[in-house]
């Protein structure tokens, strides 16, 4: 978790103890599974979570969130508990931190300091970094009047416009600065990738797109494709994979090649949460336009968890917020040997399946599936190649779906399936 010095650096501990708070509304779902995630969320970070308290109130407190007695009773449950840290469940304001750590007497964070927190140590790329930096700064910049009394200190020497400038500002305008030169870094990263999917659509490779609430088995659905369809062991690209929230932040691309020689690209993404702070989402627009541009979506959903409807929604949700909504998708429940697959309801309107990427259940399945998706506008065709055109043969050996191959005597026969634009070009030599 964050903890920033005077000279507004970044200080990271390694254990806290905290209390949990959450404020339900009247007339607004239960939050019980928000606070189960949010606890879930603190350990993810190293936190010890000692207990939590939720309040019910009509509006919030625009001072505090939760009102003035909740206050004084978190503050003894705090003392008693000799906890060091006060986790909130919805996102305070600049001067609600800063009422609340005056009040409470310890660190005050909420949901959305905990997720980035977290999102800051996974992240391994350089573009990883980045969009992780730039929504923490884009999160501190209304807040800076929050984050301890350092920030309202007189700064001034070298890099100030004058000994009476205030900290608060100088650190403004830093933040500004720093925010521009990321933005910068990452629309090259952007124009690269550009590059890439150009190439991709240049050579007709089709896309399919890993998409889900975090944790729900991604990126050992990835793993299992990779071992099922990549025969040398050696030269096998797996993807980090470990029952952890967020294990995976950075886009990973994968080649995949069928035994019928279909070949797209497969993409793991980054899981989603709910109440995936907006800075986040905007910050990882780049990587996730990776899943706008995609042919084909795989909601991975962990069906082994008893409110998976939740996950679909949010990830429903956040597809709709990045105008993937209406992609074309399988939606795979995922850990199906972990519960009775009679118990998990498959969606309306999309299509369903129930695999296991662990013990390798339905995964053909799944692949005949994504094949008959993506590849849907091949042909048939019977075809006699001139021995002199071998560049031809060893084309359609590679690239189509070859079912008889016989040297004749003015050429080879092929009985394939192919891509309708490669029909086009060989319908000459159909038989």
């Amino acid at each position: 978790m964050l903890r920033f010095n005077e000279n507004n650096e970044i200080i990271r501990e390694d254990e806290y103890r905290a209390v949990l708070v959450g404020l339900q509304r009247e007339r607004q779902e239960d939050i019980s599974y928000s606070m189960a995630e949010l606890k879930g969320l603190a350990e993810a970070a190293n936190v010890e979570v000692l207990g939590q308290m939720v309040q019910n109130l009509e509006r919030p407190n625009t001072a505090t969130l939760i009102g003035k007695g909740k206050v004084e009773e978190l503050t003894q449950l705090v003392q008693n508990m000799e906890a060091d840290t006060v986790i909130f469940n919805d996102e305070l304001t600049g001067m609600q931190l800063r009422n609340l750590e005056d009040a409470v007497g310890v660190r005050v964070i909420d949901r959305t300091i905990l997720i980035l927190d977290i999102f800051a140590a996974r992240a391994s790329s350089r573009e990883g970094k980045l969009q992780v930096e730039l929504a923490q700064l884009q999160y501190r910049m209304p807040r800076l009047t929050g984050f301890g009394k350092s920030l309202s200190r007189l700064g001034g020497g070298i890099g100030t416009r004058g000994p009476g400038e205030k900290k608060l500002e100088t650190d403004r305008r830093h933040i500004e600065k720093r925010m521009l030169d990321i933005k910068a870094e990452l629309s090259q990263i952007k124009n690269t990738r550009s590059v890439q999917r150009a190439r991709r659509e240049k050579n007709q490779v089709p896309v399919v797109a890993l998409v889900g609430y975090t944790n729900s088995g991604k990126s050992a659905l990835m793993n299992r494709i990779l071992a099922k369809t990549e025969k040398n062991e050696e030269e096998r690209k797996v993807v980090f994979e470990k029952n952890m929230l967020f294990a995976t932040l950075d886009v990973q691309q994968r080649s995949v090649v069928l035994d019928s020689n279909h070949q797209f690209i497969l993409i793991d993404t980054v899981g989603f949460v709910s109440k995936l702070p907006h800075s986040l989402v905007n910050a990882f627009k780049a990587t996730l336009e990776e899943v706008t541009y995609a042919d084909l979506l795989i909601h991975v959903v962990d069906s082994s968890y008893e409110n998976h409807d939740f996950h679909i929604d949010v990830t429903d949700q956040v597809l709709s917020e990045i105008g993937a909504g209406n992609k074309e998708k399988i939606l795979a429940f995922n850990k199906i040997d972990l519960v009775d697959s009679a118990v998990v309801v498959p969606r309306p309107g999309t299509e369903n399946i129930f695999i296991s990427a662990r013990e390798d259940i339905n995964i053909d399945r799944l692949l005949d599936m994504i094949r008959s998706k993506i590849f849907s506008d091949e042909v048939s065709a019977c075809l006699l190649i001139p021995y002199s055109r071998g560049d031809l043969s060893s084309y359609l050996c590679e690239k189509a779906e070859v079912s008889v191959m016989d040297y004749r005597e003015n050429g080879t026969y092929f009985e394939v399936r192919l891509k309708e634009a490669d029909y086009q070009r060989l319908k000459e030599y159909e038989v």
